[in-house]
């Protein structure tokens, strides 16, 4: 399917790795930004990426793709569409994700957790809250970029398309480089953090 590409071929072909000085959603600040959303806009690559993820967890009898919204909307409707099973998204409340318009998960069902980039994992964890609290069973995470710079650990098995050895830093220049050098901060993203 598609080629012999790696997900950071496929990140870096369509320009998506960009270096500077970003605000990312989690707070902390990072001198290179992964803008997933230049991939999602090309439906072959979003395909193939998925196909990683599809390929990883096949054999896990899973009933049900769920992702958060904005990015995770189109992996979980794309890997669900691959394993031939429903997708549903989750959405923000608060400092939570819930299930609204009518979706659900039945008691037990094997659920499959996708998301684009993992830094600290607190989206992450969001979802897995969700995912248990509607009383599914989360069988797998599927994740594009895994940049988080400490394993993060929720207890299911997770696959990341691509590894990134990105540093983050705490804002305030001493600890952030960018910070300290002067250089403009840059907020990239839906809720204006990346």
């Amino acid at each position: 399917m598609g080629g012999t590409l790696t997900a950071e071929e496929i990140f870096r072909r369509v320009g998506a790795v960009l270096d500077g000085h970003f605000l990312l959603t989690s707070g902390l600040h990072s001198p290179t930004y992964w803008e997933k959303a230049q991939v999602l806009q090309h439906p072959n690559y979003t395909e193939l990426l998925c196909h990683f993820i599809v390929d990883h967890f096949r054999d896990k009898g899973v009933q049900v793709v769920a992702g958060p919204t904005i990015g995770g909307v189109i992996l979980a409707y794309e890997v669900a569409k691959q394993l031939g099973t429903r997708a549903i998204f989750a959405e923000r409340e608060g400092e939570t994700r819930v299930f609204r318009r009518g979706f659900s998960i039945s008691p037990g069902e094997r659920v499959l957790i996708v998301d684009d980039i993992l830094t600290t994992g607190g989206s992450l964890q969001q979802m897995v809250d969700a995912v248990i609290a509607m009383g599914g069973n989360a069988v797998g995470i599927g994740i594009l970029v895994d940049r988080a710079t400490q394993k993060i650990d929720t207890g299911i098995p997770l696959f990341s398309c691509h590894k990134a050895v990105v540093p983050t830093y705490k804002p305030g220049p001493e600890t952030c480089p960018q910070c300290r050098a002067g250089v403009p901060l840059t907020k990239r993203g839906s809720s204006g953090t990346a």
